[in-house]
């Protein structure tokens, strides 16, 4: 289909712009969260408009192959101008945001003093609604652009339609999803358009998200946009521990556990009531029961392997220990500024005291992994992603093994209105946004990751408890637990050759070189589980999620 011309017939999943099942109910009163506008210093205001117009679309390339479209901000409060266009792919509901600005100095923002085309469509034979020109505004001396324009139009945008923003007021910013592209993201030379973030994430780190994007021939080109500065630090948009509160009641998910899980989640007060031991190097054999609170766990330090956790010795007691108890399940949150204090996120941590063996996926067999994947202790977490301007929920990321994934709020399922619901895999307890299988491998040989909805699921709202907020203060107490800073599960090492020969036994012969390549693949640290670290040591503690 050539130039101009217009999309399929079938709507596709952009043409409905999502919104939660339910309003946010109203919140308890607090300092600046959620008025719908954040100083960020120097003068410098800025709003989140939800508000979008629709400026050009693609409907082939980029995800799934259904396209782009192209927005520019609508209906921005009087006094604020646009900073830059938005995008996003075609292939989920509409669902986005850009910033706007407002100058309550005169010297914070100015216009652009010109316009470089950076792409045209023009001559290209895809399906497209009309012709689509990108621009890059040129910024006067001693400022910087914070995102593009886009027009239908092979005419300069004017010099009104966008401000540019003074230097010391912004951060250095880098690519963060593929938006859209004729080839494969992957593709190093290809025009593509991504999405983008600051360099610089945590909860120290001030860099503020436009909701802008970057387009350009080359991957490794430098990006000639940068994004925004809370240069003072200012704090006082967070939320209150009381509005925290009923953020995660009007948003707290919904975990489904496996109907065939045996290893469930416990309270870390329940798991040391019910025999978990403390246990010391050199002295193994005098390993010590474990206060409720974690009182008697040794704080601070580092994780020097002198200290572990275990399950009791006893081996009916270690039997039930291992299964957890979900009617005493408490989840633990950690609430903590990101993206320069315009956005919070809630931390919700769960603990197993038992992380389940593994199985392998091999064509159409599924076979036992032995011990594989079996370690005592198991944190888990799930980052709900909150918008300081109005309370909303932008989006989940779901823990899974070493990593994990985000979700946008659009790509959730919900239940009892605004509660997303989760999917925690046989065993292995990572977390995913729908049921099914998730294979880890390659081909049709991997490790499997099963998802279901049964009986077994936890609101996570029901029983739930804050404990670390460090930008309030005194006002949230941590928990001794929280503060023990070594392995809380024993180091178990399996034999590779061992567990993979019995695995192949079961295999008739022409998998069996297919599955001994897979299993020589996988990192060593499946094969020999440590102990795990207890959440405040996890990367996330104090920086962004992958």
């Amino acid at each position: 289909m050539g130039n101009g011309t217009s999309a399929t017939k079938e709507a596709l999943p952009i043409a409905t712009p999502f919104k939660l099942p339910s309003p946010l109910p109203s919140l308890p009163q607090g300092e600046g969260f959620g008025n719908g506008i954040i100083n960020l210093g120097s003068g410098l205001q800025v709003c989140q408009v939800v508000s979008l117009n629709k400026i050009w679309a693609t409907n082939e390339g980029g995800p799934d192959n259904l396209g782009a479209t192209f927005f520019e901000p609508s209906q921005m409060p009087q006094g604020f101008s646009m900073l830059g266009c938005y995008s996003q792919p075609n292939n989920r509901m509409l669902h986005g945001w850009v910033l706007a600005g407002k100058d309550e100095t005169g010297e914070a923002l100015t216009k652009p003093v010109d316009y470089t085309l950076v792409w045209s469509s023009e001559s290209l034979q895809i399906k497209q609604e009309g012709v689509g020109y990108i621009w890059l505004p040129t910024p006067l001396d001693g400022y910087k652009a914070l995102g593009c324009v886009v027009t239908t139009s092979p005419e300069k945008p004017s010099l009104e339609k966008v401000r540019c923003v003074r230097s010391d007021l912004t951060d250095d910013c880098q690519i963060d999803k593929w938006i859209w592209g004729q080839g494969k993201e992957s593709d190093p030379n290809g025009f593509n358009v991504f999405s983008l973030r600051p360099s610089n994430r945590g909860t120290q780190a001030m860099g503020v998200s436009v909701g802008t994007f970057v387009a350009q021939n080359t991957t490794s080109a430098s990006i000639s946009l940068a994004c925004l500065k809370n240069i003072e630090s200012n704090l006082s948009c967070m939320p209150t521990l009381d509005q925290v509160q009923a953020i995660f009641q009007a948003y707290s998910p919904r975990i489904y556990f496996h109907p065939d899980e045996e290893y469930l989640p416990s309270s870390a007060r329940w798991y040391f009531t019910n025999g978990a031991l403390l246990y010391k190097k050199d002295e193994e054999s005098k390993p010590v029961p474990i206060e409720s609170t974690g009182s008697n766990l040794p704080q601070g330090g580092s994780n020097d392997g002198s200290y572990w956790l275990d399950l009791p010795v006893e081996e009916a007691a270690r039997e039930r220990v291992k299964r957890g108890d979900l009617q005493d399940c408490q989840v633990y949150l950690h609430i903590k500024p990101m993206l320069g204090a315009t956005f919070t996120d809630i931390v919700a941590w769960l603990f197993y005291p038992f992380n389940g063996p593994g199985r392998a996926k091999v064509e159409l067999i599924t076979v036992p992994l032995g011990k594989t994947g079996q370690h005592v202790g198991d944190w888990e977490h799930v980052t709900l992603r909150i918008s300081n301007f109005n309370g909303q929920l932008c989006g989940l990321y779901l823990s899974a093994h070493s990593g994990g994934t985000w979700y946008d709020a659009s790509e959730l399922e919900f239940q009892d209105g605004n509660k997303a619901v989760i999917y925690s895999s046989l065993n292995g307890h990572a977390m995913y946004a729908k049921p099914g299988l998730v294979l880890q491998g390659s081909g049709n040989i991997g490790i499997r990751n099963d998802t279901a909805k049964s009986n077994k699921f936890i609101d996570t709202g029901a029983r739930f408890s804050v404990v670390s907020a460090e930008y309030m203060g005194s006002s949230v107490i941590e928990p001794p637990w929280l503060n023990y800073l070594r392995k809380w599960g024993p180091n178990i090492t399996y034999d590779l050759a061992e567990e993979a020969e019995t695995v192949e036994e079961l295999l008739p012969g022409k998998l069996k070189s297919a599955f001994d390549k897979f299993v020589k693949s996988l990192p060593k640290e499946i094969f020999g589980e440590e102990g795990p670290t207890g959440p405040k040591l996890k990367r996330n503690w104090t920086g962004d999620e992958v």
